[in-house]
């Protein structure tokens, strides 16, 4: 009878027939949205940490090295409203019974282009077929979580959570990430933003453990064009030469002032140019990161987004429009960043990511419901090879819902893709995802693409406490060489610094007494080994 409930519960407001149910869904995430604008927190670029401005970079203590390969990139691409799985690969295993689910928004096989024995594309994405063949696709199956929540509001935030479905966080699994890596982020944000976010004001992906957003974001591509451009969001000459202009220009002068990030972006956009024709919003937004990182930014997190996935009525032709944006802008992006040995096209991996997939039958609009398991597509060259990747969809048995079923876990995907693409330690990788997740074998190589690849040095998060009152840090290092232990408070300022002289690889072990730091909560802690430095925010100070 519980899980009868669940069951009901998940799949109220999911299709259209639910009338007010489905109204109020829809509502619920336009109400967010709207409530997020009025507050400011999903404005024109400003860069907020701890609902505080930052205005300046100023050298200190805390300069930290960043922990993977450097140059690697990593594009979140955002399906907003659940994508059409069975209809952006079409199942020729099981062709006869998806026909016979889908009579009116069925692909038929003479618009089918063949990937492999099992799988289609419709003919309308055949600008992907280039990568494909060269290698730089890959697509994994029945994708979900357990429990799987048919609302908008919710899936998406356990998607960007990175959460359990019963479980409700603030933070965004990559919000985490870069509070981890770069622990006094509040006080003293890195020379270049940790992430760009363009659309999608909603969303929590790089939302930090305070529900205060880690990345540089805008609600539009047209403002973020604007910042990097000009180096201002509001020109404060273009204003009335009366006393109202004077004001005007100077409270224009202040908010320019906040958006801290402005000049490394105005750098990077006025240093390179782009070599496509894009088009529709998603390759202006496609376009705009090509720039960037062709110029020079050193930003290694970004998500652009496309939304009206949410197919209730009507699907064939609005669907086909959004796959077609994804078919044609992808590959233009990818030829943007350049081949060869000065390309940036090699360091740079896309993965996309909807809250749901569909129901297997059409409804009576001549649109899919709600659904559960959904293909991940990924695009780059790092992925050495095509392929489906994953349980193929089982278009028979279903689960209680009728959808179906989950096979991988979306962390899943996660974690390999921290580990085996930014190649970052595992051990912090299962910290920020909250428990060890299975990698999936995606191709990825930390030595397949690039060769920068930094030594791997751990701090464990757990400290040990002592009668007499000192508290061990445990750590470990991968070769012989001089090792300087630090600790500061969230402000930057040291606290202790100890010079351990040299050691060995492998396992240590140091011990400090905090009683005089004078500081309760948290800190950091900086460990340096032959130059190269790894920095984490441990808690628990008693």
């Amino acid at each position: 009878l519980q899980n009868t409930t669940i069951m009901k519960q998940q799949r109220y407001g999911s299709a259209r027939q639910h009338g007010l149910a489905h109204e109020r869904e829809h509502g619920r995430k336009s109400g967010r949205r709207g409530f997020l604008k009025k507050m400011g927190a999903a404005g024109a670029g400003a860069f907020v940490l701890g609902n505080t401005p930052v205005k300046a970079f100023t050298a200190t203590p805390l300069n930290y090295l960043t922990t993977g390969v450097s140059d690697r990139v990593l594009v979140v691409l955002r399906l907003a409203g659940g994508n059409d799985g069975l209809n952006t690969f079409v199942p020729l295993y099981d062709y006869d019974t998806y026909a016979s689910l889908r009579p009116n928004i069925r692909h038929t096989e003479n618009n089918l282009l063949s990937l492999s024995n099992n799988f289609a594309m419709p003919t309308f994405m055949d600008d992907l077929m280039p990568m494909w063949a060269e290698g730089q696709m890959k697509v994994v199956n029945s994708v979900g979580y357990p429990m799987q929540n048919l609302s908008h509001f919710r899936s998406m935030d356990i998607w960007e959570s990175g959460s359990d479905a019963d479980e409700q966080l603030v933070s965004g699994w990559l919000g985490r990430l870069i509070t981890e890596q770069h622990p006094d982020l509040l006080t003293n944000p890195p020379a270049y933003p940790p992430a760009v976010q363009i659309g999608a004001p909603d969303s929590i992906l790089f939302n930090d453990y305070n529900f205060s957003k880690t990345s540089f974001s805008v609600t539009q591509a047209e403002e973020l064009e604007e910042v990097a451009a000009s180096g201002e969001l509001y020109d404060p000459l273009d204003v009335p030469d009366c006393y109202h202009g004077d004001q005007l220009s100077y409270l224009r002068s202040v908010t320019n002032s906040t958006f801290v990030y402005s000049d490394v972006l105005s750098q990077a956009y006025q240093g390179s140019s782009n070599s496509q024709n894009y088009q529709y919003d998603l390759g202006r937004q496609l376009a705009l990161v090509a720039r960037l990182i062709k110029g020079g930014m050193q930003t290694r997190l970004y998500m652009v987004s496309i939304g009206g996935f949410d197919t209730h009525a009507n699907q064939p032709l609005a669907h086909q429009n959004l796959l077609r944006q994804i078919s044609t802008q992808i590959p233009k992006f990818f030829a943007d960043l350049g081949s060869g040995p000065n390309g940036r096209a090699r360091d740079v991996l896309c993965m996309s990511m909807s809250e749901f997939g569909r129901r297997i039958e059409e409804n009576a609009s001549t649109g899919t419901d709600h659904g559960s398991g959904a293909p991940v597509m990924l695009f780059g060259k790092g992925l050495n090879g095509n392929g489906f990747l994953g349980e193929n969809p089982d278009l028979q048995n279903t689960d209680n819902s009728g959808n179906l079923v989950n096979h991988t876990d979306f962390r899943e995907l996660y974690a390999s893709v921290l580990e085996n693409w930014l190649c970052l330690d595992p051990n912090l990788i299962d910290d920020v995802l909250g428990q060890s997740f299975s990698r999936f074998d995606l191709g990825l190589n930390c030595q397949a693409v690039s060769t920068t690849t930094p030594p791997r040095l751990l701090i464990n998060t757990q400290i040990r406490y002592a009668a007499d009152g000192s508290i061990f840090f445990d750590y470990r290092i991968p070769g012989s060489g001089e090792v300087t232990l630090e600790v500061f408070d969230l402000a930057g300022r040291q606290l202790e610094r100890k010079r351990l002289g040299r050691q060995g690889a492998g396992e240590h072990s140091e011990a400090m007494r905090p009683g005089r730091w004078g500081v309760g909560g948290m800190f950091v802690l900086r460990l340096t080994w032959n130059g190269h430095s790894v920095s984490r925010r441990v808690r628990g100070i008693r």
